[in-house]
């Protein structure tokens, strides 16, 4: 079976490639044998998980990689125990490609957590998120799972067709050439992982900005928070290095629908805004990353209308799919992934013991980039900073994103004092 353009250009984009997703349970450690048995018995009939890359037969150029099935699901291969601390595990884990011998996926066993790694070829992070609710304890094994890119592409055969001018419009925002982090100096840009574990009380506040309308998502909240930072991080734009323009934020967005929600493989685009970095304050970047989220529905419509094309395009070009792989991973193309979502289901449980915390890994994009991944489990809120710039960027990036969002909670509470003071 042949990858489609979107696996194909994850494999050729000259990263590692790996993201993850991560739980921390309450209680003693886990039983490995027990996490492997259930690992069996959850995915061993999902097809997607026993599948082996195969190297092209030829040249890469004419002919591309495929997909092949393993001989057999061997949870040993895959399940291992490690003695690892979180933080570090899931920054080796962001810097090293995953072995093309076996399945594309690993599961890692610490005293209190369970990490799963993954190619994003093989899965996107919706599909690990669907994988780690299968293993919790009231989880039914589900039945075999078709490709979420199948479904995706039939969905988008079955739309109606959208007009050239607005796919022209699209396709230039995709290829707009943006900022880039500033450079590293002295030294060389250094991959590093920051997990920020967020105030509770803060995010419910900042959640309810602005006063006067209809709240924020998560993802938009993270977006401006993120814009805050960079502007208290690195200075405002203009004095940024290189040439003038914005700074953009690729947000992946789910294209499955809730009828298929569960099906694995890569089901997602990415829509690119611009990041009001210079904004006036931390609401009035709020609102600009509103107004920028509130077109994604009719943006994804144009994507889904692409798809068809830029599968068969791949098809018959399989080497396009690298050019185009590695072209818009340039970090004046790709310069930050921001992503959140909500885990829904609580209170969550393996073998017993409480899910206490999703921590999220966003994979690792070139030199001059950074990634955010922000998770809300129960009442816990947690954001993972991968940075490819300084060496520590990583850290100073997700201190910065938690304090403008303490200014965005803050603006609410000011905005009550005052609004307090006139009615006495």
């Amino acid at each position: 079976m042949r990858l489609t353009a979107i696996e194909e250009g994850h494999l050729r984009n000259g990263l590692p490639g790996t993201i993850g997703i991560a739980g921390v349970f309450v209680g003693g450690p886990f039983d490995l044998e027990q996490v492997r048995s259930r690992v069996r018995e959850r995915w061993g009939g999902l097809d997607r998980m026993s599948l082996v890359l195969e190297p092209p037969a030829g040249p890469a150029a004419l002919s591309g990689h495929r997909w092949a099935p393993a001989r057999s699901f061997d949870p040993g291969a895959h399940v291992t125990a490690t003695d690892q601390d979180l933080e570090s595990l899931l920054t080796d884990g962001v810097r090293r490609g995953l072995p093309h011998d076996r399945p594309l996926w690993r599961l890692l066993v610490t005293r209190q957590a369970v990490v799963l790694f993954a190619h994003h070829a093989l899965l996107d992070g919706r599909s690990l998120e669907t994988l780690f609710r299968l293993l919790m304890d009231d989880a039914a094994a589900p039945p075999p799972l078709a490709s979420a890119a199948a479904h995706v592409l039939a969905a988008a055969q079955r739309r109606p067709p959208v007009r050239p001018a607005t796919l022209g419009r699209e396709l230039r925002r995709i290829r707009a050439l943006g900022r880039h982090l500033p450079p590293a100096c002295p030294g060389e840009p250094w991959p590093s992982v920051a997990v920020v574990e967020l105030d509770p009380q803060v995010m419910r506040t900042a959640r309810r900005q602005p006063a006067e309308g209809r709240g924020a998502t998560l993802n938009e909240l993270l977006l401006s928070a993120y814009a805050g930072a960079l502007h208290a991080c690195y200075g405002p734009l203009h004095r940024w290095p290189g040439d003038p323009a914005p700074f953009y934020a690729t947000v992946p967005v789910d294209l499955r629908t809730r009828h298929h929600a569960q099906q694995l493989g890569n089901g997602v685009t990415a829509l690119r805004i611009p990041l009001p970095v210079d904004g006036a304050s931390p609401v009035a970047r709020l609102q600009a990353c509103q107004d920028l989220v509130a077109a994604f529905p009719h943006r994804c419509h144009t994507h889904r209308a692409l798809l068809p094309t830029l599968q068969s395009v791949a098809r018959s070009l399989p080497w396009l799919a690298g050019t185009m792989a590695r072209s818009l991973a340039r970090p004046e193309v790709t310069t930050s992934l921001c992503t959140a979502f909500k885990w829904r289901d609580n209170p969550s449980r393996l073998h017993g013991r409480p899910l206490s915390r999703v921590v999220p890994l966003p994979q690792l994009s070139p030199p001059g980039t950074a990634n955010l991944c922000l998770v809300h489990t129960a009442d816990t809120y947690t954001l993972t900073v991968v940075s490819h710039a300084r060496a520590g960027d990583a850290e100073m990036i997700g201190a910065a994103v938690a304090q403008e969002l303490k200014a965005v909670a803050a603006s609410d509470a000011a905005a009550g004092s005052v609004g307090s003071g006139g009615a006495s």
